[in-house]
């Protein structure tokens, strides 16, 4: 048992346990089991996705056990509570997808209500799925209590015909089915194996994207973005977890300390190194709103024009999230960066370390080609950048890594919706040089900016990826393929630019000198624009109505209130 004690007088947890007159509430904790030693320590929060929508976050459950093992052994009473989630790989490809990106929000603001609502002093976070991890991180800065973030693994990679693979493989047969170049009978082996253990996403999707991001912002513990679900050393950081927030209670270290700029620029460089997610482009500046730091869209692709891809793992490279962890997992990753000059070694992190201390010992391991050094990249440049132009003046971003092709000019072909887009695509009714565009599914106009994984998969499925390129002002699974650019801006719902195309018009991507646009005058974009009406949704009410009502342009994360900027008062201070 610890012998620390906690002076509760400017504890949030003292206005629910201090006081004759709290004696009501002390009577819920005695009905839970709890005694008067366990009210009187600090209580800290212990926010799950757990859930049985997917493999995701199934194990989620049983890694909070052992976090509240840590925190029961340094002092603290753990309050158990879970989030929702939504399942990209489940919503993907129907109307479902339009609750993925809100579930950030409402995730954001579960946990926040219920840590007020409570008056817990410290939080540990585990999160799963996509929107999860990013959607704990935001809450965790916002109430600014002392917090330790904690991934809850990835899956572990199936096997199909001597091969490695992850879910995306799934989705790209789709494809090839449908273009008469699979079986079904085969198709139904390779779902039966690509998942096959509990876990997220097994590539550098966005799941594992923003696991690392976790470790190089200094929110989570060293390594433990790492071990797969599956393996019981997971358990370990996870008590690790519970001990360290009670360290950080204990040094008033908060979140707002640890998520600076320079912490904010080290977890775009990991992304770009590692060929992340295009989401990050989302969820940093969504992360930078919390704080209060000006870090849009065009700042994140700024710091990943000039970071070198280092990590050659899936969708583009060759190896999975287990592969990584094997050779050291993400502090060699972030070690060859900082060594090289690409990370601030100087941020603090929920260790009480900074960067560099924590990377003192760490060696790049020989022999092995998952992870390059920095000093010898797998390009010169990041695995996603950002382009610009009359089409895009508010910027999109394209994950390159593995990328062949580009530069590409070609034809549009509209769709208003990814549905459209998708049958035409199943029906082959596209060809060579083709810019397909799916609008009207930007943050407001979807609402909820669907990523567009069965389309994009499906043409590569066919393999058409190197013959077409696809824009949209929705979004793109990490684990997509091709020269897919997203997040234009001004999306189409508000009039922005690619509203305005037309079947045949000439589109120009050049991801070498960030350009985006179309080969229409100023008068012409000017004479559609006045021509142009705004559409309405079918979703008059409800969560996406409200969504589409308050959320902002993806270019500034697609958040839905002013963050910190606005604020007269923080949550860990009352």
């Amino acid at each position: 048992m610890s012998g620390r004690t906690f002076d509760k007088s400017r504890l949030p947890s003292r206005h629910v346990t201090v006081g004759p007159e709290r004696a009501p509430h002390r009577s819920y904790y005695y009905a839970m089991g709890l005694g008067a030693e366990d009210i009187a320590k600090p209580f800290v929060g212990v926010a799950t996705s757990w859930n049985e929508a997917a493999p995701c976050n199934i194990s989620l459950g049983r890694q909070a056990q052992a976090v509240k093992r840590g925190v029961n052994a340094a002092g603290g009473t753990p309050r158990e509570f879970t989030t929702i989630t939504v399942t990209d790989g489940i919503a993907m490809g129907h109307a479902g997808m339009k609750s993925s990106l809100v579930s950030r929000e409402v995730i954001a603001d579960s946990v926040e209500l219920t840590m007020r609502g409570h008056c817990y002093d410290a939080l540990v976070g585990l999160a799963g799925c996509d929107k999860s991890l990013p959607g704990l991180m935001m809450a965790m800065v916002r109430l600014n209590v002392p917090s330790v973030f904690l991934y809850g693994g990835s899956i572990l990679p199936g096997r199909f015909e001597g091969r490695d693979v992850t879910v995306v493989d799934v989705f790209e047969a789709v494809g090839r089915h449908a273009a008469g170049r699979m079986e079904e009978a085969a198709l139904t082996r390779l779902e039966q194996v690509a998942c096959p253990s509990e876990g997220s996403c097994g590539g550098q999707f966005t799941a594992n994207t923003m696991a690392c991001v976790s470790e190089a912002i200094g929110l989570a513990l060293p390594g433990s973005a790492g071990p797969p679900a599956p393996y019981q050393s997971r358990d370990r950081f996870c008590e690790a977890a519970g001990i360290a927030v009670m360290d950080l209670l204990e040094w008033n270290l908060r979140p707002r300390d640890i998520v600076t700029r320079e912490a904010l620029e080290n977890a775009a460089v990991v992304v770009a190194a590692s060929g992340g997610s295009t989401n990050a482009g989302l969820h940093l500046p969504a992360l930078a709103n919390e704080v209060g730091i000006d870090f849009d869209l065009h700042a994140v692709t700024d710091i990943f024009r000039r970071t070198p891809y280092i990590a050659d793992l899936k969708p583009g490279g060759r190896y999975v999230a287990k592969d990584m962890y094997d050779v050291g997992g993400v502090p060699v990753l972030m070690k060859t960066l900082l060594d090289a000059g690409y990370l601030h070694g100087d941020c603090i992190t929920v260790t009480g370390k900074t960067i560099a201390e924590n990377l003192k010992d760490v060696v790049f391991p020989d022999g092995q080609d998952v992870i390059y050094p920095a000093t010898n990249p797998i390009t010169a440049t990041g695995g996603v950048v950002g382009v610009k132009g009359n089409l895009a003046p508010q910027g999109a971003i394209v994950k390159v890594a593995g990328l062949k092709m580009r530069k590409f000019t070609g034809t549009a072909r509209v769709f208003d919706r990814e549905e459209d887009a998708f049958a035409a695509v199943q029906q082959r009714k596209y060809g060579d040089g083709d810019v397909i565009v799916i609008r009207y599914e930007g943050p407001r106009g979807g609402p909820g900016m669907r990523e567009m994984l069965s389309t994009t998969a499906a043409i590569s499925g066919q393999d058409m990826g190197d013959k077409v390129a696809l824009i949209t002002d929705g979004r793109f699974s990490g684990g997509t393929r091709g020269l897919c650019v997203g997040h234009v801006g001004p999306e189409a719902a508000v009039g922005g630019p690619i509203a305005l195309l037309r079947d045949g018009d000439m589109i120009r991507i050049d991801t070498e000198t960030g350009e985006l646009s179309v080969d229409l005058s100023d008068a012409e974009l000017a004479a559609r624009r006045a021509a142009w009406t705004p559409r309405r949704t079918d979703y008059r009410s409800g969560a996406l109505w409200r969504y589409a009502e308050t959320v902002g342009d993806a270019e500034k994360g697609a958040v839905t209130h002013p963050g910190a900027r606005a604020e007269s008062h923080v949550y860990a201070d009352i």
